[in-house]
């Protein structure tokens, strides 16, 4: 994938894209960037693939200084973002924060998204996780940590969130790197601390009402966002739901097949239900 940046809002936004066709846009969540689909995005079909990153995050850490970074803004963000690249209407497919994101643009921007994809999101009153909270209630004090805080902070989400220690050391050398490089344990704390779950709240009656193709894939071992949420979320949108027995939280690192195999059923559903014009 190749990486790109654009101003949009007087705000440089950037995202990882490859291939070619009818756009996807992928979301990621907290603590990760783009990089959460590296091994997703080779493998959907035909398509333009776009990983965005959220404002705040990853790169774009020094971005998320003194701006709002809330789930609710980033999907304002995002659909401004896509009327900047000339994005019309995408398949969007979010995970944990992402997730939450795709849901919000879906609700306030229907015109927008094709079809939703959601693996392990945020949803309803699911967030934050007890972790995420206690950093945000304790920022004060953990935004002047020492160098090294992050990682081992999120060496123990990792260790909670992934299948087996490969993918775990792999997360961490992928996405500890950005904290390392911009504001270290302050940028996690401003990230935790825009968070509110009044966000997904605000569009949860929505959800049944979007009428769009849409898809779940669950880890079904997930500590941070339970397996009763993705049922919900299944019969709110009324779709199918991947039950990945065993699987924790951070699906698209540790099944990169599946969660592929669920955006090109997707993908083959929203062209069903709009053939492209001959």
């Amino acid at each position: 994938m190749q990486s790109h940046t654009a101003r949009v809002q007087d705000i440089p936004m950037r995202w990882e894209e490859s291939g070619s066709g009818d756009p996807v846009i992928l979301v990621h969540g907290i603590p990760t960037c783009p990089a959460l689909w590296r091994h997703v995005a080779p493998l959907i079909q035909k398509r333009r693939v776009l990983a965005w990153e959220m404002v705040g995050y990853g790169s774009s850490i020094p971005e998320g200084r003194d701006r709002d970074i809330s789930v609710a803004a980033q999907a304002g963000y995002l659909a401004a973002w896509m009327e900047d690249q000339g994005i019309a209407r995408a398949v969007v497919a979010g995970h944990d924060l992402g997730g939450g994101v795709a849901q919000i643009l879906a609700a306030r921007h229907p015109d927008k998204a094709s079809g939703l994809f959601l693996t392990n999101a945020i949803c309803y009153e699911s967030w934050p996780v007890p972790v995420v909270k206690a950093v945000a209630a304790t920022g004060s004090i953990l935004k002047h940590a020492p160098d090294g805080s992050v990682r081992q902070f999120m060496k123990l989400m990792f260790s909670k969130g992934h299948d087996a220690a490969e993918a775990r050391a792999e997360a961490l050398e992928t996405h500890a790197p950005y904290y390392e490089a911009h504001d270290g344990a302050e940028a996690f704390v401003r990230q935790t601390q825009s968070l509110d779950n009044a966000d997904t709240m605000a569009v949860a009656e929505d959800l049944p009402r979007l009428g769009i193709p849409a898809r779940i894939a669950w880890g079904a071992e997930d500590e941070f966002q339970t397996l009763d949420y993705g049922e919900r979320l299944a019969r709110d949108l009324k779709a199918p739901m991947r039950r990945i027995e065993g699987g924790k939280h951070f699906t698209p690192e540790d099944h990169p097949q599946i969660i592929a195999e669920e955006i090109n059923a997707l993908i083959r559903e929203v062209e069903a239900a709009d053939p492209p014009a001959r």
